[in-house]
């Protein structure tokens, strides 16, 4: 971004980066996911409707958001955007604090929900389609390895930093949230479910946003969401016993 550039102009710049980001990556991520996993189909590798095939699947999608996500950083010549270092033994305390917290969350924004009458969509990755519980120890992994880093990258480290750069730091991580949110829109449920899962994802990516503004290091959020999803897996892995 140019400082002489009027400030609408700057914005609307900043947006439009933003969501070609977003659209680039998921282009990217989508064709590699499908092709990978149908020529693993097609050679005998992984059969359909199986776990394998859903942790297949969601590594090679959310595995591919690197390099789409690097590539983007490289075509924009924003190589400096991301603040990326090594966390410390107390960044890594306030991941699992981090982590602790955004479950907490959920289940109190899921109970006041419930307490009005709404209930959320279910998110097709919890949904095992063979033995529960290999496919959730798999998925814990799968979460803290891949999925976490990857939609922390995107979203946090790529998405709202460059929109700070246009709105500072209380918009960028707004309007970030609001696109981690439209992200999760393709869950199963009505029309309304799907709305309150998306709000209640708009919340925590929020909550992510600002401990990525306060760490000033995408390491820090991308470890707290996924150790967040492992719990989540920790707990259907739990009751699958």
């Amino acid at each position: 971004m140019t400082d002489d550039l009027p400030v609408p102009v700057d914005r609307l710049i900043a947006v439009a980066s933003a969501v070609f980001a977003l659209v680039f990556t998921l282009v990217v991520a989508s064709v590699v996911g499908d092709v990978a996993t149908s020529l693993a189909v097609r050679t005998g590798t992984l059969a359909e409707e199986t776990n394998a095939h859903t942790i297949f699947q969601t590594v090679a999608t959310f595995g591919s958001f690197l390099p789409a996500a690097v590539g983007y950083l490289i075509i924009t010549d924003q190589r400096d955007l991301v603040p990326v270092s090594r966390p410390s033994l107390r960044r890594l305390g306030i991941v699992a604090a981090a982590a602790v917290g955004l479950y907490a969350l959920q289940i109190g924004l899921l109970f006041v929900l419930r307490e009005v009458g709404l209930r959320t969509g279910q998110n097709p990755a919890t949904m095992a389609a063979g033995d529960p519980v290999v496919y959730y120890v798999a998925m814990i992994a799968v979460s803290i390895l891949v999925v976490g880093p990857a939609e922390e990258l995107l979203f946090r480290g790529v998405i709202q930093s460059g929109l700070r750069r246009a709105f500072g730091p209380v918009a960028a991580i707004a309007l970030a949230a609001v696109m981690f949110g439209l992200l999760h829109a393709g869950v199963d449920g009505t029309v309304v479910e799907q709305l309150a899962y998306m709000g209640v994802t708009v919340i925590l990516g929020a909550i992510l946003g600002l401990l990525y503004e306060w760490t000033e290091n995408v390491i820090v959020p991308a470890l707290a969401h996924g150790l967040y999803n492992a719990i989540i897996f920790g707990t259907l892995l739990w009751s699958a016993l």
